[in-house]
């Protein structure tokens, strides 16, 4: 960082617990146009977010970047559980903390998510108008489609011990935990030719909590969820930014997102899922046109 402030912020969620923040303040005049950031399936802030998050501050904006219930420095038990409905929950909290926030122009919010995390920017923005933009990289929007990339026998192993940490949950048993990031044919959520070697890029170097599990029951809702069905329905600017040989989330939802969308915006990025982020083939120019996008549409919304 350069001119750019960083603090820690506990915002509270749900019934008993709080979201764990990062909030990055440019040098520039108050009230900041702001980018509210969360990661995708597993993610956590720590796990390769700052670069962005940094970028955007030196260049003007506000970064509010948080953890999902259940996962990194968050509350919430048990952890490391994936739900679809609380991560969207956790942004809409994000952003009415923003809104609330004297520093932080609520007229100029954004919204922000990589990878799994695609599912919860389409959701969040088809229902929020006030947004004035949104951005999914290398975003997963269709779930039926990313199960779809799964081989029939691995996904039904998979789907067993899923039903199982339901029923052991049940009768008050303690969660059942599936790796997340594994080799090919390995027993694991994504076992892709470069699923490790996206766990090396991102893994935090600062000793953040990171393990690389999820509790299996979080698998059982994802092929239900398809908000690329909604797409028609977003009415701020939307920019995906499509990988060119993606292995993890497919392609042509997000493409075709791109496309419903009355005011998507699309980029394709160089290389594979890992290569929009710091060390990656794209990040660079990754960096460069999500910039360019923050800045025509906050410009839009200038006071």
């Amino acid at each position: 960082m350069t001119d750019t402030t960083r603090e820690h912020v506990r915002i509270p969620a749900g019934a008993d617990t709080e979201l764990d923040c990062w909030l990055y303040l440019p040098s520039s005049p108050a009230p900041h146009p702001t980018v509210v950031m969360a990661h995708g399936i597993g993610g956590v802030k720590a796990a390769g977010l700052a670069p962005f998050a940094e970028f955007f501050a030196d260049n003007g904006f506000a970064a509010l970047v948080f953890d999902y219930r259940h996962w990194g420095r968050s509350g919430g038990t048990p952890r490391e559980l994936l739900s679809i409905r609380r991560q969207r929950e956790d942004y809409r909290t994000a952003l009415a903390w923003a809104r609330r926030h004297d520093s932080l122009d609520n007229d100029r919010l954004f919204i922000w998510g990589t990878s799994f995390a695609g599912m919860h920017i389409l959701d969040v923005a088809a229902t929020d108008p006030a947004l004035a933009g949104a951005i999914a990289q290398c975003p997963l929007v269709d779930g039926l489609a990313g199960t779809g990339k799964v081989h029939p026998p691995r996904a039904l192993r998979l789907i067993a011990t899923a039903v199982a940490d339901v029923l052991s949950g049940v009768v008050g048993k303690p969660p059942k935990y599936l790796p997340l990031s594994v080799a090919p044919d390995s027993i694991g959520v994504i076992a892709t030719d470069d699923a490790l070697s996206g766990l090396h890029r991102l893994a935090p170097a600062d000793g953040e909590p990171w393990p690389n599990r999820i509790t299996a029951r979080s698998l059982l809702d994802i092929a239900v969820h398809r908000p690329v069905r909604s797409a028609s329905r977003i009415r701020c600017p939307l920019l995906m930014v499509v990988a060119e040989t993606d292995t993890m989330a497919p392609t042509g939802p997000a493409t075709q997102t791109a496309a419903r969308a009355p005011r998507g915006e699309l980029y394709r990025s160089r290389g594979g899922h890992y290569d929009v982020y710091a060390g990656g083939l794209d990040h660079p120019d990754v960096l460069r046109v999500e910039l360019e996008f923050l800045t025509r549409h906050a410009a839009g919304r200038g006071r």
